[in-house]
């Protein structure tokens, strides 16, 4: 028995602490030019194995991510202090102060029950591919960074009119270009290695947290004429044109947009686990964590704008401001010009960290994608540079595609709104589809990260809150309906489906059968206090 148990290698995993003992087996990787090599499991870190043995993928990727750097990760794809910048104008001319601070709490709640089931699910399978819904999920992440990017480029030009005394005057062509030129730059950062992406990502909690405190402070001061509680709590206006229609009640609901727009993206850092050690643990408790955190700070500072805010409506309200960024005209208008100037580069600043992240995070599904033959052109798609340790094609491929979708803009401003709307959309039908395949077939094996007795419930509800809210941002948001008021999201939706169907019909069942089987073991993990039989030791 002694020579069997040398065969043995006994650990402690980190994530349950469970003793594990791991034959010394062979894993085979076969390489993109059909090469094949073997491997230790035993000279692979504990999430590389997992990987190799559990899932099938070779690993290709460094693991540069700790927990800070995770939680980061993830706190950034929310950029809440921009992305409510960018996002105000909804709730705000839907129904008033009232829709701004209600639909916030209302649709954050749900927003979490999104979050914490998409990490019950990213802890049970910690892959680039994450939550594999197709291309419905490609379409979101797309419009996400495409609207982002969109937002920054707003940003940048409301501080230059602002630098010359409102006589810049901004315009769509302008915004677009300007938007082309950020994603490119998007790209170049995405260009870098992991090691490098790591090191900005981790501080940026950091400057983010103490942007978002020192506004709130400085508007709560510096603001001489602000509104009383009960104005703020309870004040609903819209300047919808759905009041003609419908009670104001149901335009208000269109203010659950700013929120489901922030709070998305939860399987972001999903598509970064193959680079995150232990993944399985830090980035669950990373999607639930940074979620809480946007959820309530982003409650608070939504009080603090409506208190700050001014008048909202009216040829001299912010909703009118040439800016196009009500949330930077109430920075000018509490803070002066230095001050508006100075928040709103720090919301410039802080959106182009969420396009550094989400670009990363869509790189890394385009190249999980075709790593399993679900996109045209695979083998272009899954080259990983020597040098970088990144996948630079997939990287530039979902460049081009997020500077496409923004060109509508050129014919048409209304298309824009709709490319906000697509992202909530898509990425939240593709996180609850295979949430309510988990509550369907009940065959789901859970991570070390789950919510016990609670999951079901919370998986549920999950599904209910999507389902209702999707139905709001598939109605215009304006009224009467014309060209420059219809909501593009549902041409977006539509043309995808489409493409995806034809994709599939053409070419797609010619080959695909299910995910790639890149890496296989020769043996097998046994975890708990029992070691593995002598005939399983017997290598």
């Amino acid at each position: 028995m002694t020579d069997a148990n040398k065969e043995v290698v006994s650990d402690l995993r980190p994530s349950t602490g469970d003793l594990t003992h791991r034959k010394k087996s062979l894993v085979e990787i076969t390489g993109e030019h059909g090469e094949v090599r073997r491997v230790n499991l035993q000279d692979l870190n504990e999430a590389d194995a997992q990987l190799a043995e559990q899932f099938g993928y070779k690993p290709v990727f460094k693991r540069e991510f700790g927990y800070l750097s995770t939680f980061s990760f993830a706190v950034s794809i929310s950029g809440l202090f921009s992305t409510i910048m960018t996002t105000f104008v909804y709730p705000l001319s839907a129904g008033g102060s009232a829709s701004a601070v209600w639909c916030w709490l209302i649709s954050g709640a749900g927003c979490m029950c999104i979050a914490c089931s998409v990490a019950e699910l990213v802890s049970a399978y910690p892959t680039s591919g994450g939550l594999v819904t197709g291309w419905i999920n490609l379409l979101g992440q797309i419009a996400g960074v495409a609207s982002s990017e969109y937002g920054a480029a707003q940003m940048l030009l409301a501080a230059v009119s602002m630098g010359s005394d409102f006589k810049y005057e901004i315009t769509t062509n302008a915004t677009i270009g300007v938007m082309a030129a950020l994603t490119v730059l998007t790209g170049l950062v995405n260009s870098l290695s992991t090691y490098w992406m790591e090191k900005m990502t981790k501080t940026y909690v950091i400057f983010h947290v103490c942007v978002l405190i020192a506004c709130s402070i400085a508007l709560l001061v510096k603001t001489e004429n602000k509104h009383t509680a009960k104005y703020v709590f309870t004040d609903i206006q819209s300047s919808s044109g759905w009041t003609d229609y419908a009670p104001v009640g149901f335009s208000f609901l269109f203010g659950f947009l700013s929120v489901s727009w922030t709070m998305t993206d939860y399987d972001a850092t999903a598509h970064i686990t193959e680079e995150i050690s232990q993944p399985e643990v830090k980035a669950p408790w990373a999607i639930s964590l940074a979620m809480l955190f946007t959820y309530l700070a982003g409650f608070l500072f939504n009080i603090v704008l409506c208190f700050c805010m001014g008048e909202p409506f009216g040829d001299d309200g912010i909703l009118a401001s040439s800016l196009a960024q009500p949330v930077a005209q109430i920075y000018y208008n509490s803070l002066g010009k230095a001050g508006g100037i100075f928040f709103t580069i720090c919301g410039f600043l802080i959106i182009k960290f969420v396009c550094f992240t989400a670009m990363q995070s869509l790189g890394r599904t385009v190249f999980a994608f075709s790593r399993d033959n679900l996109l045209p052109l695979p083998h272009i798609w899954t080259k990983i540079n020597s040098k970088t340790g990144t996948p630079l094609y997939a990287v530039w491929i979902s460049v081009f595609f997020c500077i496409a979708i923004n060109l509508i803009g050129l014919g048409s401003y209304a298309a824009i709104g709709g490319v906000f709307n697509i992202c909530a959309i898509a990425l939240d039908w593709s996180y609850i589809i295979p949430i309510f395949c988990k509550l369907a077939f009940g065959k789901f094996k859970p991570g070390p990260w789950h919510m016990g007795p609670f999951s079901k419930f919370v998986n549920a509800w999950a599904c209910i809150w999507t389902f209702f809210v999707t139905i709001i941002f598939l109605l215009p948001t304006a009224m009467p309906v014309a060209a420059d008021t219809m909501n593009y999201a549902c041409v977006f939706l539509v043309f995808i489906l489409l493409c995806s169907l034809v994709f599939w019909y053409v070419t797609g069942k010619k080959y695909y059968t299910g995910p790639i089987i890149e890496a296989q073991t020769e043996g097998s993990i046994s975890s708990g206090n029992e070691m593995p039989s002598r005939k399983e030791m017997d290598v």
